[in-house]
């Protein structure tokens, strides 16, 4: 029977798919998920293969990552709307990953943040995302999209770096170099798709303004190469020229035009362009990026959610959608996928195309699935600048400035400084220390506002009718505020008796909803030095529960010096009553 109990409570797995079916699901939901689906699968491809580039690692992998993790997904989360697949934030975690390890090293590491977040919605954390405070999340965005910028910087200006390195200044200075050896072709392709995809959504025409750029973009390229490259060499680099595959014996230029076959990820290059050694110190080496994969995950996919169920007015199960977000993870490497979480900018197409379950996330998946197969030649023709143009206004989108700037004029002059530490952190180090750093100033920040809210001072008769009548003997204070290890040593030792006239003190704790520890072992503290002068202790309005806690740290009823109560007209009995015995 425990068993049983034990299974009605683990978090299930499909609750969107389940809700947008239980809600009821025909013919017209079918055709509009379809229609939402094609609109978010032609945003996908580009963006897929930009945002693959800019980790690292070939374009194709992108979109594999969007086929196999975006479909189980789909099927398996918690989340109606959510359209999954690469995602810009990941770039800053990810691009060092592949540096450091190579792309081998990458899947297995999204494997391992994959059985992370299956364990985070099985232990029921989805509701933990609500504790990261906004500055927080403001700021290490608007840092990652920073970054995400300047690593688009020398695809946009046709610059010749070489090996890019893991950290932001290091990059810069090899990018600051490099300037002279910029190419005006680029350089103009690039500017060019950038004004098309800012100016496109003007016209008012329902077509997405990264396809029409890329499309635009592909075919100067094409013209430009057609009638200044020679000799093999292509006067604007494109996927095309940049990357080459092997698949089945066969090799090309660009996306290979096969479907995403089975892989053992361990079996891919690493740094070296080796197959990795499989070992514990591999493992233990990348669980620290496994750990940051996860967490930003689940903290991105979540928020999407949020952010998708206030625009439906639905309801997201977080559970479920960490279970989720964990088996597409765990799945894609086994078909060269990379990490993939929730991506806001394409649930948020989802949902104003119509979307109505998560059918339309598959029918997104099945949409770059068939560009791969029919498609693969003419995404080759894309040229580098223009993904580059694409990713700049990805990372302008992503770093929210308008509501960065509103903070830094607008928040409390605390919420400030974890904004702008968590964005420095992130630009000069990396996200996961400037999570850690900010969500400590900000508990810091809190715990000092609780504080300030914790206060004891003399009762006042005014206030309470009850007390009136009391001897000069009888002093009464009244505690307000949680009791916490912030607070309590301070307040609690004001309680320090001068008088010696005052032989009872009448705590009103009404106020009080929580104590911890400290507080329990400063109030044992406190009772003891009362006991040693002869002051006898009342504590009035505390629930069960927190004398339970009392007793179990050793303050309980002493006949005739110490006592609890329920109000201070009981309170202020016994102190009159005990004046009479002691008489």
């Amino acid at each position: 029977m425990a068993q049983q109990r034990f299974r009605l409570h683990l978090p299930g797995i499909a609750t969107g798919l389940r809700d947008a079916f239980r809600e009821g699901y025909g013919g017209s939901e079918l055709r509009q998920d379809i229609m939402a689906g094609m609109t978010v699968g032609t945003v996908a491809v580009p963006l897929s293969m930009a945002l693959a580039i800019a980790t690292g690692v070939p374009p194709q992998h992108g979109l594999y990552t969007a086929i196999v993790a975006g479909a189980i997904i789909a099927l398996t989360g918690g989340a109606r709307f959510n359209v999954s697949g690469p995602t810009a934030a990941f770039v800053v975690i990810l691009f060092p990953i592949v540096q450091q390890y190579g792309l081998g090293g990458l899947l297995i590491a999204t494997m391992m943040a994959g059985v992370l977040l299956v364990a985070l919605g099985m232990a029921r954390m989805g509701r933990l995302i609500q504790f990261v405070p906004y500055p927080v999340v403001l700021g290490f965005t608007a840092g990652i999209a920073v970054v995400i910028a300047m690593l688009q910087v020398p695809d946009f200006f046709g610059l010749t770096t070489g090996p890019m390195g893991e950290h932001f200044v290091e990059n810069l200075g090899i990018i600051l170099s490099s300037f002279p050896t910029l190419k005006p072709m680029e350089l103009g392709i690039g500017a060019f798709t950038l004004a098309l995809m800012l100016l496109w959504p003007k016209l008012k025409i329902p077509v997405p303004a990264p396809l029409i750029g890329l499309i635009a973009g592909g075919l100067v390229a094409w013209a430009v190469n057609a009638l200044f490259g020679g000799d093999g060499t292509p006067a604007v680099e494109t996927i095309a020229s940049r990357f080459t595959w092997e698949a089945n014996g066969e090799t090309g230029q660009g996306i290979p035009p096969v479907l995403p076959s089975f892989m053992l990820p361990w079996q891919l290059p690493g740094p070296d362009g080796q197959p990795l050694v499989v070992n514990f110190d591999l493992f233990r080496s990348l669980m620290g990026p496994a750990f940051a994969i996860a967490m930003l995950g689940a903290i991105e996919s979540l928020l999407c959610a949020v952010v998708a169920d206030g625009l439906t007015r639905t309801r997201h199960d977080p559970n479920a959608e960490l279970i989720g977000q964990g088996l597409g993870n765990i799945a894609a490497p086994f078909f060269g996928g990379i990490t993939a979480t929730a991506a806001l900018a394409r649930t948020a197409t989802s949902i104003r195309s119509g979307a109505r379950s998560p059918i339309a996330a598959l029918v997104h998946a099945i949409v770059v699935l068939l560009s791969v197969v029919v498609l693969a030649g003419v995404l080759g023709l894309v040229p580098m600048a223009a993904l580059a143009s694409l990713l700049f206004i990805v990372a302008w989108n992503m770093s929210e400035a308008r509501h960065f700037v509103h903070t830094l004029k607008s928040a409390p002059g605390g919420d400030v400084i974890v904004l702008v530490t968590c964005f420095g952190l992130t630009v000069v180090f990396d996200m996961v220390i400037a999570v850690a750093v900010g969500v400590g100033l900000a508990s810091a920040l809190f715990i000092r506002r609780m504080a300030s809210l914790t206060h004891i001072s003399p009762a006042r008769e005014e206030h309470h009718p009850s007390l009136n009548g009391l001897p000069a003997s009888v002093a009464v204070y009244d505690v307000n505020g949680p009791l916490f290890f912030g607070a309590a040593e301070t307040a609690l030792r004001s309680l320090h008796i001068a008088d010696p006239d005052v032989h009872t003190l009448i705590l009103d704790m009404h106020d009080v909803p929580s104590m911890d520890a400290t507080a329990l072992a400063v109030m044992g503290s406190l009772v003891e030095e009362m006991e040693r002068e002869g002051v006898n202790l009342i504590i009035v309005g505390l629930p069960a529960r927190m004398i339970v806690k009392l007793r179990r740290a050793g303050i309980r009823k002493k006949p005739g010096k110490r006592t609890f109560a329920r109000t201070l007209a009981q309170a202020r009995a016994m102190a009159k009553r005990w004046q009479v015995e002691d008489v």
